[in-house]
Parts: C-alpha cells; sequence; structure tokens
C-alpha cells in the first residue's frame, strides 16, 4: 500500500470515518495485515467510530448542561477504545497478533489542559515491548494522561497528533494518515469536481492549508511531523493508490499555488472610532490573548479626527466571548462601537511558487471580481492569500479561483 513497499516501522493512522462499522473495521483490518505481512512492524491509531463522539456528548447533555471538562474526558476517551478493541479483535479473528492500548498505556504524557491537552512527551516501552512480540499494536488516538494521572483528550485532530507523535518517538520510517479522500488536494474535490491530486507537498505548504481550512490533515500533526521531520503519507482507506506524500523538500518545480482552502468558522469583530494614542492596540489583543483568543486577519484604518477603526476576525466558537472583551475595552477606552458578523468565510490560496512569481494576489482577485464577490478583508503572507468575504458565497468563490489557476482544459 502506497509509495513504500518495504519498512521497518510503519505507523498507520485511520479516521472516524474509516473505523465507523463493522464492514469497515474489516476493511482497515485488512490494510494493516497486508502491511504486516511483509516484515513491517505495525502502529496503528485510530479514532472513535463515526459520530460516537457527538453521540457521547449528547448523553453528555442529557445529564448536565455544565459538566466539568475533566469528566468529558473521561467520556469522550472512551470512543477510541472502542475502535481499538473492536479492530484488535478483528485482526486476531484473522489470524494475527495483535494488542489494543489505551493513550496511557502507550505512554503518551500530556499537559493538564482538559479538552486540549498538549502532548508533552511520549513513551513508547510497552508499545516496543509488544512489537518485540511480533504484534500488531492498535493504540487509542486523541487521548493521553496528565501528571496528576487524569484522562485527558488533544482537542480536534488529536489522532493525526497522537500518530506523528509515536511516529517521532520510535523513529518509524513512515507515518501514514488514512482519510476518505485519496491524498491531498488542490481543493476539496468532494465541492470541486476538477481538484487535482498532488504528488508530494512541503510542511510549510501543507499547514498553511491546515490552518486555513483544509480538513484532510490536523495542522498540530503538521507542526510536530515538521519539527521531528517525519515523512508523511496521506491516502485513502478505501482504495489502493498512492496518496500525497508531505516532506521538507520537494522534488517537482514548484507550482504557483497549490490549493484552494475554505474556512468558515469565521467570526469578524470591528471597533469603531478608537482614540487615536500609544498603547491601544497592546491593550486591545492583550485582552484576547489572556482568554486564549486567537486572533487572525487584521485591519486598521488610516485615522480620522483622532481615532482608528479596526477590524479583525477570529474562531467562531470564540466570537461570543471576544465580543464582551472588545464591550469592556470600547466602554473603557470610550470608541464609539462594536460590531459582530459571523456570515463570513474565509478563503484561501498557499503555494511556495508565490515567492518567485508575481501577480497571484491579482489573479485570485480577478478570479472575484469575474463573480462578482465582493472582498471584505485581505491578508497575506509569503505563501499564502486569504480574503474575507460573505458566507454564501465560499464555494463559488473556491470554484472560480481554482479554475483561474487550474483551468480544466489544461
Amino acid at each position: 500500500m502506497g509509495v513504500y513497499e518495504k519498512m521497518s516501522l510503519i505507523v498507520m493512522k485511520f479516521g472516524g470515518t474509516s473505523v465507523k462499522d463493522a464492514e469497515r473495521v474489516r476493511n482497515v483490518a485488512g490494510i494493516v495485515t497486508d502491511s504486516y505481512k511483509k516484515d513491517n512492524s505495525v502502529v496503528v491509531v485510530v479514532s472513535a467510530q463515526g459520530d460516537t463522539t457527538d453521540d457521547l456528548i449528547e448523553k453528555a447533555a442529557e445529564i448536565t448542561a455544565h459538566p466539568t471538562n475533566r469528566e468529558m474526558d473521561m467520556l469522550l476517551a472512551s470512543g477510541e477504545q472502542i475502535s481499538a478493541s473492536l479492530l484488535a479483535m478483528c485482526i486476531q479473528d484473522m489470524g494475527y497478533p495483535a494488542i489494543s492500548l489505551t493513550g496511557w498505556q502507550a505512554g503518551f504524557l500530556t499537559s493538564s489542559a482538559h479538552s486540549s491537552a498538549r502532548i508533552r512527551n511520549v513513551y513508547p516501552d510497552r508499545i516496543r515491548r509488544e512489537i518485540d512480540q511480533k504484534k500488531i499494536v492498535v493504540v487509542c488516538g486523541f487521548q493521553g494522561v496528565s501528571r496528576y494521572d487524569d484522562i485527558t483528550t488533544l482537542g480536534r485532530g488529536g489522532s493525526d497528533t497522537s500518530a506523528v507523535a509515536i511516529a517521532a518517538a520510535m523513529h518509524a520510517d513512515l507515518c501514514q494518515i488514512y482519510t476518505d479522500v485519496e491524498g491531498v488536494f488542490t481543493a476539496d474535490p468532494r465541492k470541486v469536481p476538477n481538484a487535482k491530486k498532488l504528488d508530494e507537498i512541503s510542511y510549510d505548504e501543507m499547514l498553511e492549508l491546515a490552518t486555513l481550512g483544509a480538513q484532510v490533515l490536523n495542522n498540530r500533526s503538521v507542526e510536530m511531523a515538521k519539527k521531528y521531520n517525519i515523512e508523511l503519507e496521506v491516502l485513502s482507506s478505501y482504495t489502493k493508490v498512492p496518496g500525497t506524500i508531505v516532506k521538507e523538500k520537494v522534488k517537482m518545480e514548484k507550482m504557483l499555488i497549490s490549493g484552494v482552502a475554505k474556512d468558515t468558522d469565521v467570526a469578524r469583530l470591528s471597533i469603531t472610532c478608537i482614540p487615536d494614542r500609544p498603547g491601544m492596540v497592546f491593550k486591545r489583543f492583550s485582552k484576547l490573548a489572556a482568554r486564549n483568543i486567537n486572533v487572525d486577519v487584521i485591519l486598521q484604518s488610516v485615522g480620522r479626527d483622532g481615532t482608528k477603526d479596526i477590524a479583525f476576525t477570529v474562531a467562531q466558537n470564540k466570537g461570543a466571548e471576544a465580543k464582551e472583551i472588545c464591550e469592556k475595552f470600547a466602554d473603557t477606552v470610550g470608541a464609539e462601537s462594536v460590531d459582530y458578523d459571523d456570515d463570513i468565510a474565509k478563503v484561501s490560496i498557499v503555494g511556495a511558487g508565490m515567492e518567485s512569481h508575481a501577480g497571484v494576489a491579482a489573479k485570485m482577485f480577478e478570479a472575484l471580481y469575474d463573480k462578482q464577490i465582493n472582498i471584505r478583508m485581505i491578508s497575506t503572507s509569503e505563501i499564502k492569500v486569504s480574503v474575507i468575504i460573505n458566507k454564501d458565497d465560499a464555494d463559488r468563490a473556491v470554484s472560480a479561483i481554482h479554475e483561474k489557476f487550474f483551468p480544466t482544459d489544461n
């Protein structure tokens, strides 16, 4: 499976859709054992089945409207344990040795921030012992244990991060991330039929795409892979075709852009008539930072009559909290008003080729103009351009931009 035929140690990660029912668990077991039969040592990381996590959240809501994060971690960690044990049973039933391990049995030590813990270290002694006994090791992703011996979960995309962390700790030859698409595409192939699959992509480009809304990989896992130089392969658990390799340097000539991404989990805040004096920017954003609210696109006016206007974006689930902070700030400094809008989307292009090609942003803006899509904010870096537009225009924008850079007649 994939571009590598023989390895000493492979870490494989399967998401919730790949193990959502008995048929798919058997399919995953077939993929795993095919690799094992080629004399590979195999560690498998799994997510909770299908909608299990959402179902568990609903069960908690039936009991209380305000569950503690600690008890939610205790509850949600059970989802991955179901997947891991079922997959291990299936592999054993096929005649191969296998064992399932929870996150803490696998050696994941995390911070104590329940529901969004960070991996502090991985001590894979137990995994090594089981591999030495020629077993396929199935590990629960998304979870670990804090120094207080409490179960913790890693937040969104945590299983990707778990897989890369194991690969780093054990110096794996390859970390394969199995999804429901055949690799990394220039756009979401489910929304843009002519999206092209990439044979390879750099860590930096993949990190930008993941951060900007492409859901094929979690950005924390890409950061970790880059830090420890872990080569990733993104591929499908349904089709036996090579996927996309994510690595530091790519052999292919840099394309103008590598992809178009969309993020609808965005809210925009604007504060008008802020007194134009030193310290205002610091005071405003330090209050948001103190509440762990990340600010993305920022636009500040030139200023008029001794005041400035400023607009910025945050994640939508942080929007209400950010608005409350901004309203208190506005009252304190005498700003005029705070406006809030979450009916927006961020559409971005990413590509290392931007560094050496002029006019990339203009080409993107032309695509939006052709479709009469209004741009409300713009953010740029060396390898990305992002625009804030109305949410209703997001899918049209992605298709128009993709067609501009990747014409269907090419």
